[in-house]
């Protein structure tokens, strides 16, 4: 499909709200009576991994980005849980302070697990889920050859944070962003590993398919075969939500919305066309 030219209606909007355990940093961008559009990163990340496909996705909707309790600009406390429900739970409250009645949810690698969270915790706030490079269970993670980094080496160097990072991309010649970078080291120490844990225990508690087939709830499941995070074959473990649609894209990695935008929207456009409009 052709993408068409997304265009800023409105000056992006930069929202610190304040919640009871920690302030949350939000962004909006494009018309804001336009059907909502939430984005929700993945770990050691921020709505900043957004930037890219933000101006594809303005022209057709109210584009809202989260930095999550411990990542970006956001709080990072180290006596508040940073378990998924928890995270869901703090995300619908943000839409609510914002005033948004429904929305269309769209997470990248464990931020589709938040986003999973997020319709257990409000399933009336979800109209539809679109899951990018999220692995669905833990038997498609692919451990890391890396070693790990620990408490004395924090805040880590740029060259330790592009090997760790190494995995989440896969393009040819495609060189990590400085501003990943600064996103992982802007976290604590405590903040990264328990971030970490929570995903691990998400996945451990329930696979993500077998928690979705009983939300009802539309699934659109994007995946770059070339995932160096997880199996890209395990996409296919989605399929057994009914109705779930997967989305295979050759060629790019773990974070397709950074390697290739356009390639990445066409298919996210295409599924908001059919269900955004039961959001706002």
């Amino acid at each position: 499909m052709t993408i068409p030219d997304g265009t800023h209606a409105e000056a992006t909007e930069n929202t610190t709200l304040s919640l009871d355990d920690g302030d949350i940093h939000v962004c909006q961008d494009g018309p804001r009576d336009a059907p909502a559009l939430l984005l929700i990163h993945g770990s050691a990340s921020s709505a900043r991994s957004w930037d890219a496909l933000v101006p594809m996705l303005t022209g057709a909707h109210r584009v809202i980005r989260i930095d999550l309790l411990g990542h970006g600009r956001s709080a990072k406390p180290a006596d508040r849980s940073y378990a998924l429900p928890e995270q869901g739970r703090r995300v619908g409250a943000a839409l609510d302070r914002l005033g948004v009645r429904r929305a269309l949810v769209a997470g990248h690698s464990s931020g589709g697990a938040v986003a999973t969270a997020l319709t257990e915790e409000r399933p009336g706030l979800v109209s539809a889920l679109a899951l990018i490079n999220t692995g669905p269970s833990l038997d498609a993670f692919i451990a890391p050859e890396t070693a790990a980094i620990g408490p004395s080496q924090w805040p880590p160097a740029n060259e330790q944070v592009r090997r760790l990072a190494g995995p989440a991309f896969s393009r040819a010649g495609y060189r990590i962003p400085d501003e990943f970078l600064d996103e992982v080291r802007s976290m604590t120490y405590h903040t990264f590993t328990t971030t970490m844990r929570a995903t691990r225990a998400y996945l451990e508690e329930r696979a993500l398919p077998d928690r979705l087939r009983v939300l009802g709830k539309p699934l659109l499941v994007i995946f770059g075969e070339d995932d160096r995070r997880w199996r890209s074959s395990s996409a296919a473990g989605y399929r057994v939500v009914p109705g779930a649609r997967v989305e295979m894209l050759p060629g790019l990695g773990h974070t397709p919305i950074m390697e290739d935008p356009g390639r990445t929207a066409a298919p996210l456009l295409a599924f908001s066309a059919i269900h955004a409009a039961r959001a706002g």
